[in-house]
This record gives C-alpha cells, sequence and structure tokens, in this order.
C-alpha cells in the first residue's frame, strides 16, 4: 500500500478590504449579480463576476426551476456565457458570493462538483488557471489559485477528444 496525501493552496483574508483593488471591484460586481438570482424554493442566492482579461466583467446568478435539475448554478450561468460569446478573451478571476435570510452564513460556500468540472474545462480551454474568490459581503474571503486547489483529480480524457 501507498499512501498519498493532497494539501490545496488558498489565502484567507478578513474581509474584501483586503484584497487588491480590482478583486474588491469583482465582489462588488458578484454582490450585483445576486439581484439576478430566481431562487424562490432554497431561498439561497447566488452571484458570480467573471474579470475578463480585457477588463470586460461578465455576470452570473442561480436560476431555480420547479423542476430541480432544470435549473443551473451561478457559477455555470457565468462560465457558458463566457464560453458562448467571450472565449477569446481569458478569464482572471471568477468572485462567487451567497446570500440568504433563512440563515446567517458564517463562511464562504464552495462552489459544487459540476460548477468545479465547468471550471476545470475552461481553464483547460484558455490554457491557464484563474483565480477563484469565495467571500461574503461582510466576512472572510477564501481566494484560490485555480480549480485544482478545489478538484485535484480533474476529469479529463483525451481519448473523448480524439487523442491518444
Amino acid at each position: 500500500m501507498i499512501n498519498h496525501q493532497i494539501k490545496i493552496d488558498f489565502k484567507e483574508y478578513p474581509s474584501v478590504l483586503e484584497l487588491s483593488e480590482p478583486f474588491q471591484s469583482l465582489c462588488n460586481e458578484a454582490i450585483k449579480a445576486l439581484s439576478g438570482s430566481h431562487s424562490p424554493y432554497s431561498k439561497f442566492r447566488v452571484g458570480a463576476a467573471l474579470l475578463l482579461q480585457s477588463g470586460k466583467i461578465l455576470h452570473g446568478s442561480n436560476q431555480e426551476n420547479v423542476a430541480y435539475p432544470s435549473g443551473l448554478c451561478a457559477e455555470r450561468v457565468a462560465l457558458f456565457n463566457w464560453g458562448a460569446n467571450h472565449s477569446g478573451d481569458p478569464i482572471v478571476a471568477m468572485a462567487v458570493t451567497a446570500q440568504t435570510d433563512e440563515f446567517e452564513i458564517m463562511q464562504p460556500v464552495a462552489s459544487c462538483g459540476a460548477c468545479l468540472q465547468v471550471m476545470a474545462e475552461c481553464e483547460k480551454m484558455q490554457e491557464k488557471p484563474f483565480e477563484i474568490i469565495l467571500f461574503l459581503s461582510d466576512g472572510p474571503v477564501w481566494v484560490m489559485p485555480g480549480v485544482d486547489s478545489f478538484l485535484p483529480f480533474l476529469f479529463f480524457e483525451k481519448r473523448l477528444g480524439g487523442e491518444s
């Protein structure tokens, strides 16, 4: 038997105010994106904002549906917008935040596995990672240098794309 250990790398800041100005602005854009959330069932609003290399900002918010599997997370809304309309303009960073009136959120909320896999695909498409900022508007901030900080065993099968 071989015992392996995986470590992740991320930075934690006490508040958004500790971030660089561009990342503070990106977090403010993610907060703005919360207003587009359609979350009548969970009442859990999620907002995402992408900073592209050109300086353009793309927004995403979670979109629920009474047929639950038909909904989509904020991260994928923003990332699919990028892939469909802006894939030639690389993603520099993504900020994600969540709010609810139902309970107090004590720490940043991590993205689901499906969103992490889409982030991985986007990093692969642009051939470089982007920073991921998870934060609370009045609390801690986590900054990851790329999706492999969350998902060290990414699913990529080269043979699915015709490579050997």
